[in-house]
């Protein structure tokens, strides 16, 4: 049956005997439609593309020895005239070599036109690439300046797949600080930042050094969690982590320095291999980090047009003098509040004082601080509160009171002056002023019993009890005594000659007192599994690292046996002290007891002790 249409403009075109628009029913319309629609807006993603010079580096940090590669890249057609940076301190290799890709995914259309350059560092230092420049449509687009850092000669891996090589290159600690000249008593943040590279996993870390503001007022801001995020850093992608983050405030001007921070950090590197399943087989590797030393260059607060009320505030405030009542009876209590809010070093500077008559009696004030720190600052208010107590009646004036802090924004000193306040009393005593004052007269002294007596003029004196030293109890006592030490210091002597003379005993002795300093932190943790295995495992660390003068963060379970049975250490011992470590790893998967925890803590001063007196 042939299907007739509403809309009769619409039966134009025919073919055969049905019209065109008879052959499509309503779905089908609608699909086209929305087909249409599509390919519309593809169309249009793929030239709204903004014109980009992105510049990426095979490494942000190398030796002195190696070489990086250096690659700009244009993301649209028709750029020409290209005009590379100064590689001033580094020496062209090769380059530039070009290459164009252009590609058409899933109605994605993409364009790119690089230019690589290889180059070598000629001195160590950090250095600072600027940008590169080409011309698209009249208009010059520049890159992002990139920041390479260039340490001492390092020992090229022959195999480049190395783990310690490739975990090395592909970690990152990083002190990130949010201004490097600060005013004295201006806030500043340093933010620590731990960046991995995509290709490679952090299993665990922990903190070796934490860092030292000196110079500064600090306060540690909570991190919540360690959360994931994607960044750039010296031009390469990476995921990041803020690990702790500071708000610091510069008490002096001159240079100040954020020292480092200092991590153990838990590696996985994948191996290239994989296991029956297909998974990647992935190798564990410890290396110590540290974030680079920070400079801080803090300016002093400028003397011109500093007022006399200036007592250090920085940032941006408000300042009010207020009383609780204005009329009151005598011996009746007011409170005075002066209070500062505002942004800024509210811990850094104490409030004016007021001044009052001395008719009032004013008590020593109370100090309270509603004070939020957090990332976006310092914010609150700091009040002072004096209780004042009339003595008479009357009306009593409290002069105003000056405040000055100096403003971040305008880069000059704010004065603010509170209004007078009056305080009336209107019950008490009367104000005794000099009029009501009458003058007395001179009067006789009027002598009566006795008073008073005359001066003694002559005194006697007799001799008091003498004794005779010399022939005392104590003089014997002591001329005595000294004799009676000679015997007694002759007896210790012998038995710490006897004491020297017992090597095998000193070497004991010395053996228990070295277990308990390495493992005295481990103690302290007992009853908390996962620190009090963490604390074991460092102190057999730091004792292999003492005692054999070597760095144990690379050193398998395999390697320190070759290493204290070359130290000719017994078979037995060796095998005691890796099964100590074992029990650390197990430790950390499994339940343990408090009984257990102890039966290891005594093995292991056991087995420090067998093996001191070998080495």
């Amino acid at each position: 049956m042939q299907k007739k249409l509403k809309d009769p403009k619409l039966n134009k075109k025919k073919i055969g005997k049905f019209y065109i628009c008879d052959l499509l029913d309503d779905k089908m319309k609608k699909k086209i439609q929305y087909i249409l629609i599509l390919c519309t807006l593809l169309s249009c993603s793929a030239f709204a593309q903004n014109p980009e010079l992105i510049t990426t580096v095979s490494k942000n940090k190398l030796g002195l020895n190696q070489r990086l590669k250096i690659q700009f890249t244009v993301n649209k057609q028709g750029a020409d005239n290209f005009d590379p940076p100064n590689f001033k301190n580094f020496q062209i290799v090769s380059g530039p070599s070009q290459a164009i890709s252009q590609s058409w995914i899933n109605g994605q259309a993409s364009f790119s036109q690089s230019y690589t350059y290889i180059i070598k560092p000629l001195k160590k230092g950090e250095f600072l690439i600027p940008y590169a420049s080409i011309k698209l449509n009249n208009k010059v687009l520049k890159s992002k300046p990139v920041k390479v850092i260039v340490l001492d000669e390092v020992e090229i891996p022959k195999d480049p797949n190395d783990p310690n090589y490739i975990a090395q290159q592909n970690v990152h600690l990083v002190a990130e600080i949010s201004k490097s000249s600060p005013y004295v008593g201006e806030g500043i943040y340093v933010e620590y930042r731990l960046y991995v590279s995509q290709n490679i996993s952090v299993r665990d870390f922990s903190y070796t050094e934490s860092p030292q503001y000196n110079g500064f007022w600090n306060q540690d801001i909570k991190i919540r969690g360690l959360n994931a995020k994607n960044g750039t850093y010296n031009g390469e992608q990476y995921r990041y982590v803020v690990l702790q983050k500071a708000l610091l405030i510069p008490t002096k001007s001159g240079k100040l320095t954020i020292d480092p921070i200092k991590m153990d950090i838990v590696i996985g590197v994948p191996t290239g291999r994989g296991d029956f399943f297909g998974n990647p087989i992935v190798r564990n590797v410890t290396k110590s980090f540290a974030s680079a030393k920070k400079f801080i260059q803090s300016k002093a607060l400028p003397i011109e047009g500093k007022p006399e009320s200036f007592n250090g505030a920085v940032g941006d405030f408000n300042f009010i003098v207020s009383s609780s009542k204005n009329i009151l009876k005598s011996n009746e209590s007011a409170t005075v509040s002066v209070k500062v809010t505002g942004n800024g070093n509210l811990k850094l500077f104490e409030l004016p004082e007021i001044k009052t008559p001395s008719e009032l009696e004013v008590f020593t004030p109370e100090q309270k601080e509603k004070i939020t720190i957090n990332s976006r600052g310092i914010k609150g208010s700091v009040t002072k509160n004096y209780t004042v107590v009339p003595q008479f009646k009357g009306k009593y004036k409290i002069p105003s009171t000056e405040f000055s802090y100096f403003d971040l924004k305008e880069k000059e000193y704010v004065r603010l002056t509170s209004e007078d306040l009056f305080v009336e009393v209107l019950e008490g005593k009367e104000l005794v002023t000099d009029s009501d004052v009458t003058s007395n007269s001179k009067k006789e002294i009027i002598v009566t019993g006795n008073n008073f007596k005359y001066i003694q003029t002559n005194s006697s004196f007799y001799l008091a009890k003498k004794s005779n030293f010399y022939a005392s109890k104590l003089y014997y006592i002591m001329l005595i005594l000294p004799l009676l030490f000679i015997p007694i210091g002759i007896v210790i002597a012998r038995k710490n000659k006897a004491r020297s003379n017992d090597v095998l005993g000193n070497r004991l002795r010395k053996a228990d007192r070295l277990a308990k300093k390495y493992l005295s932190e481990a103690k302290k943790q007992l009853g908390t599994k996962e620190a009090f295995y963490v604390a074991l495992e460092k102190a057999l660390h730091n004792y292999l690292k003492a005692k054999l003068r070597i760095e144990t963060s690379d050193i398998s379970k395999e390697k320190i046996t070759e290493l204290l049975k070359t130290e000719a250490v017994h078979e037995d011992d060796i095998n005691s002290f890796i099964d100590v470590f074992n029990s650390c790893d197990m430790a950390r998967y499994s339940p343990v007891t408090a009984v257990e925890m102890k039966d290891d803590y005594e093995k292991s001063k056991a087995v420090i002790t067998q093996i001191d007196k070998q080495l």
